[in-house]
């Protein structure tokens, strides 16, 4: 199985590489938790659309609907 290369990100602000790190979000008073790209120098994490607006949508419209 060939794994798709994943690009290299650096932060905006340090110059520094990315690295994936397990990330706590808040929503409603909930919290959740996944791995996100984030610099290891600022803490700024980078949430890619595809996460934005797939996983984290469908948990925001869940904790919505309730």
């Amino acid at each position: 199985m060939v794994m798709a290369e994943e690009k290299l990100w650096k932060c905006g602000k340090c110059k520094e590489d990315l690295v994936k790190k397990r990330t706590a979000f808040s929503y409603l008073g909930h919290t959740f938790s996944t791995e996100v790209m984030c610099c290891p120098k600022c803490g700024k994490v980078f949430i890619p659309k595809e996460l934005a607006e797939g996983k984290m949508a469908a948990v925001e419209q869940e904790l919505e609907d309730k």
